[in-house]
């Protein structure tokens, strides 16, 4: 069977991330996985705007990708596509990053809707779950850091929903003492539930048997709750985490300072700050839907974009 290589960018609200891939039949193999902290959504909440320096930000770390992608494709034949979600979603002057990714890649961005992102995501994480002991229907949650994507389907997407509840995005609005005080956390918890009053009315969610999570913020609660000595993604990738220690990481996160979750082995410079936040948009999900535990994926939007262009 033909392997054809592929280039996947995606751009949130706190990361970029590159994902060059070999794909044959159902199989996606790695050639490079890469991830900057850029923090493209910066104050998009509050302004309405893309920051410039959050835009350069962006563009430096999108230069050196489009580096690795010539260094990997030879002849220049890999296709490449190139995905941006909620802060560009949000941004009046989206304009502006569109010009700047289409000079570094030569193709046009994609500024998904949530509804996209959130079948990107349910197609990455849960390929890898087939013949697994995990049941279906899952729910996928994808938590960013403007958004989060609630998708429920078995072998395809069922109902999905994105919602303005991410980590950068709380962070912003509620979470601005270090540690944050108990009534500004009831305020990002109400966000929380108003978003998720608002998933149930479309989507299924009750009807799903496992819970899938997914981005930064999953993936850094896991390694918590493994005790990792360094952030291991073999480790981590479809690990199960239990819902006493979901609650445990999330409220120990909120109650520490910044230097306290920075001297943390598992935790990246980029997430220190808004990983109270995530944790804690995982811990509401786990409570209200009754979820004995998380399945935990490293695959996700990404992996969803590679297996598009193939």
């Amino acid at each position: 069977m033909k392997t054809k290589r592929v280039a996947a960018i995606d751009c949130g609200t706190n990361s970029v991330r590159l994902l060059i891939a070999d794909i044959s039949g159902d199989d996606l193999t790695d050639v490079e996985r890469r991830m900057e902290i850029v923090r493209l959504g910066q104050d998009v909440d509050r302004t309405g705007r893309l920051a410039p320096e959050a835009l350069e930000r962006t563009f430096t770390a999108m230069r050196g990708y489009a580096k690795l992608i010539r260094e990997h494709s030879p002849d220049g034949a890999v296709p490449v596509r190139v995905v941006a979600t909620s802060a560009t979603r949000d941004a009046a002057n989206r304009a502006d990053f569109v010009s700047g990714v289409r000079d570094i890649f030569g193709v046009e961005p994609e500024v998904v809707s949530g509804d996209e992102e959130a079948r990107l995501s349910f197609t990455g994480a849960t390929r890898g779950l087939a013949g697994s002991a995990a049941e279906t229907p899952y729910l996928v949650v994808d938590i960013g850091g403007g958004s989060t994507e609630f998708v429920v389907g078995s072998r395809s997407v069922e109902g999905a929903l994105s919602v303005d509840i991410g980590c950068v995005r709380l962070t912003e609005r509620h979470l601005h003492d270090d540690p944050p005080g108990a009534e500004a956390v009831e305020a990002a918890v109400a966000d929380i539930e108003a978003a998720m009053d608002r998933v149930e009315e479309s989507v299924p969610v009750r009807t799903a048997r496992t819970l899938v999570g997914l981005a930064g913020s999953v993936t850094t609660v896991a390694g918590i709750a493994l005790g990792l000595p360094a952030y291991d993604p073999a480790r981590i990738h479809h690990s199960r985490i239990p819902a006493e220690r979901v609650h445990e990481v999330s409220a120990r996160l909120l109650r520490m300072t910044h230097d306290e979750r920075a001297a943390i082995p598992v935790m990246h410079p980029g997430r220190v700050d808004v990983i109270g936040a995530g944790a804690l948009i995982l811990d509401r999900i786990v409570r209200r839907y009754g979820f004995p535990e998380v399945v935990v994926s490293e695959h996700d939007i990404l992996d969803g974009i590679a297996w598009s262009l193939a």
